[in-house]
């Protein structure tokens, strides 16, 4: 049985679903839960030909994600031990959001991910892509996904 639930969030409406459907998930089969959040890197096109300016740029950018993925996981503890949860959190900043996920899964020993997904049409799809589908498609572990 799952005993160790690996679940990324991103702060959207749809990720407190999947906080409080792997809550209630770990709760009955009396797994943990990993909380993840993965940031995106600051693109390489806002790079310019004074170095400095990018530094810092880049300082401003990982204090705003340490900022974002400390307060989301807290508020995602919060849950997990009001309910009687075992629950730890990691985040990174990376360009591969999926990729990203399926490897920090794997080194947490997760047994299965918990995901959300919008849902979207084909055209939404293309437009704005999916991580659950490549998670899906590529991932190791089993992937839930809740709607």
């Amino acid at each position: 049985m799952y005993k160790h639930l690996f679940v990324p969030v991103d702060g959207s409406d749809l990720s407190h679903r999947a906080m409080d459907g792997s809550i209630e998930l770990a709760r009955q089969l009396g797994a943990r839960i990993t909380g993840f959040v993965v940031e995106p890197d600051l693109p390489l096109s806002t790079a310019n030909r004074h170095g400095g300016e990018f530094m810092e740029r880049i300082k401003d950018h990982e204090t705003q994600n340490e900022a974002h993925a400390s307060a989301l996981l807290g508020q995602f503890a919060q849950r997990a031990a009001a309910a009687g949860v075992e629950f730890t959190s990691h985040h990174v900043t990376a360009y591969m959001v999926d990729q990203a996920i399926m490897e920090e899964a794997e080194n947490a020993g997760c047994d299965m991910i918990v995901m959300v997904t919008h849902g979207r049409n084909a055209i939404g799809e293309f437009v704005f892509g999916s991580h659950t589908k490549k998670i899906i498609a590529r991932s190791k572990l089993p992937v839930l996904v809740l709607h």
